[in-house]
């Protein structure tokens, strides 16, 4: 099996970098990183660093895709929660993520591009992991610019009811979508989406949980 992970910077998955020996291939606005052939759970890994946000992760994987052929894509990262019954540090398995902001407003309502009739904005996961990997199942939206307002929160809470939130999930998915790549999202939970408030983020912990899950979901996945 051909694995490509995606992440969009090196902070969230230094752990597994230093974990599976993953040394930098290629420099050209993006990092490809290549795992240590040597480690039986490496063996068959890329990692592509995308940057961070939505425009960058899309571009990034239809450029690499574009040219490279894997059986599973991964997108690992942190997110923040909408759902205060998601502790923090929670790693969770992404299983349907909406691009939320993709569409038009019509006094306050707002029109999805579904009922647009140019595009969709929901996608899902495409890659069922393994009974014996036991994680929480969470739904998402993917956004350009990251919650931090009560109001905004509240409007959008109304219209849509996800678990997560996060820069790239959505876009993540449909990249893979447009080429068939099989393609899963894990993320862990680093805050909770309210009026920006750093000193209650977890990101550590959250980072931490994040790679200690994928560095045993990749044995799991590449065992045999």
């Amino acid at each position: 099996m051909q694995v490509l992970i995606v992440a969009a910077t090196q902070p969230e998955v230094g752990g597994l970098i230093s974990e599976l020996g993953f040394s930098i291939s290629d420099l050209n606005n993006n990092q490809l990183l290549t795992a240590n052939r040597q480690l039986p759970t490496a063996s068959n890994c890329a990692l592509l660093i995308t940057g961070a946000g939505m425009v960058a992760t899309a571009f990034a994987l239809g450029r690499h895709l574009a040219t490279h052929q894997y059986d599973l894509a991964i997108n690992l990262g942190i997110a923040g929660s909408f759902n205060r019954n998601i502790a923090l540090g929670t790693v969770c398995e992404v299983t349907e993520d909406t691009l939320v902001e993709l569409g038009a407003e019509d006094d306050g309502a707002f029109i999805t591009i579904d009922d647009l009739g140019f595009g969709e904005s929901r996608f899902m996961a495409t890659y069922p992991l393994p009974p014996s990997v036991h994680i929480k199942k969470a739904t998402a939206v993917t956004v350009n610019t990251v919650h931090g307002n009560e109001a905004s929160i509240q409007k959008l809470s109304s219209r849509i009811n996800a678990d997560l939130e996060s820069m790239e999930g959505a876009a993540f998915f449909y990249a893979c979508k447009q080429v068939g790549v099989p393609c899963v999202q894990i993320r862990s939970v680093s805050n909770y989406v309210e009026k920006r408030n750093r000193a209650a983020w977890q990101i550590g912990p959250a980072i931490k949980n994040l790679n200690t899950f994928a560095a045993e979901l990749l044995a799991d996945l590449l065992k045999d």
